[in-house]
């Protein structure tokens, strides 16, 4: 099959319920993305609300709070949120280094592999009662004198002491209380299903990116899973050869790359989009090909998407930059990028200040010489 990159960004696109925007639910848009980073709230709700034909203000907590969303230490060790059903796959690549295993980590923390089954299980015995601050879970669980050495670390937050509980899905973190990040069992969420088998988790893992990012290389699916979780340069390679026949090879402007055989008629019917979308900064769009990739970000203006920048993406690829403050959403739209997209650009104005609850006035700076269309 041969398309070309116009083709493969406009069926990704679609994949991410970009163009057209969906009809998904709150956990059903996560569980497409594979991922949402949270380290900052008002981006990961808007990029969910950016994929929804109609969304409210506060949904994602909502979601996560009544379970239909998980919030864990995922990617490169961040707090991302997962679906309960699929979440527990991405842990289980998380957990395979087994970090708390390490010489160093057990020098630091005083934690021989013999004490982590007992840790887990005062933690697990801490939360039984209810979600707990990572104070609280600290006074509970260093009241057991084998961990007392522990208290000073939980004040600070306990660092990566905590991350491993996400991944061996003992915890997960609640909604927060007071402005602090609480920690709950996984158990108690009815959706949750649990921590695979690490091959059958890699597989699915695999299948995943290649529903949602593809057509992609083997290169990509290392920044995914390798990068990103630590999963293993071996172990990926083993996971991409399980399913060498269920994947279809693409030839795409002259490079290789793969799809799900099952996407492959879709794929080769879809046609360049000329949608325009204003996404928020770190959003899975970039993310999840990698902010190196020349398709989607071209290599000139890897800058102010590596640094968080909220992005204007036309047909699929990086184009500008906007923000909104004081009533204003202003864009600065790429020189070398074509002709501004005007009239699509005033249309997603208007739905991004709706999501934002402002009417915003839109103005775009451009480079001289370049027309509008």
């Amino acid at each position: 099959m041969v398309i070309t990159w116009p083709q493969a960004l406009a069926w990704r696109l679609r994949r991410q319920l970009l163009d057209p925007v969906g009809r998904e639910s709150v956990s059903g848009v996560v569980r497409r993305l594979v991922a949402v980073p949270s380290m900052d709230e008002s981006l990961a709700e808007l990029a969910v609300r950016a994929r929804r034909i109609r969304s409210e203000e506060g949904e994602l907590g909502r979601a996560l709070a009544d379970g239909s969303v998980i919030k864990a230490f995922a990617f490169r060790g961040a707090m991302h949120y997962l679906s309960p059903e699929d979440g527990g796959a991405y842990l289980a690549l998380r957990a395979a280094g087994r970090q708390w295993e390490l010489p160093s980590w057990q020098e630091y923390y005083r934690l021989s592999p013999t004490d982590w089954p007992a840790f887990r299980e005062q933690v697990r015995a801490a939360l039984a009662q209810g979600p707990l601050t990572v104070t609280e879970l600290g006074k509970a669980v260093t009241a057991k004198r084998r961990f007392r050495h522990l208290r000073p670390l939980f004040p600070d937050g306990a660092g990566t002491l905590v991350k491993p509980l996400t991944w061996q899905g003992d915890m997960s973190l609640g909604p927060r209380r007071d402005g602090q990040h609480t920690f709950q069992l996984l158990d108690d969420n009815p959706r949750w299903a649990g921590i695979p088998d690490l091959d059958d988790a890699g597989r699915h893992a695999v299948a995943a990116y290649f529903r949602s990012y593809g057509p992609a290389t083997s290169d990509h699916v290392h920044q995914w899973l390798g990068s990103g979780l630590s999963a293993g340069r071996k172990r990926i390679q083993g996971w991409l050869a399980d399913l060498r026949d269920e994947l279809v090879a693409v030839e795409v402007e002259g490079e290789t790359a793969y799809v799900l055989r099952g996407d492959a008629d879709e794929l080769a019917g879809s046609r360049a989009s000329t949608a325009v979308r204003l996404l928020p900064g770190h959003d899975q769009w970039v993310i999840g090909p990698g902010t190196k990739d020349p398709h989607v970000v071209p290599p000139r203006h890897r800058d102010p998407v590596t640094r968080k920048a909220n992005l204007v993406v036309a047909g699929g690829v990086v184009s500008g930059t906007w923000t909104a403050k004081g009533g204003e959403l202003r864009v600065t739209w790429f020189g070398d990028a074509g002709p501004v997209p005007q009239a699509a650009l005033d249309a997603e104005a208007r739905r991004i200040g709706g999501i934002l609850g402002t009417s915003c006035e839109l103005r775009v700076e451009i480079s001289p010489g370049v027309s509008r269309a």
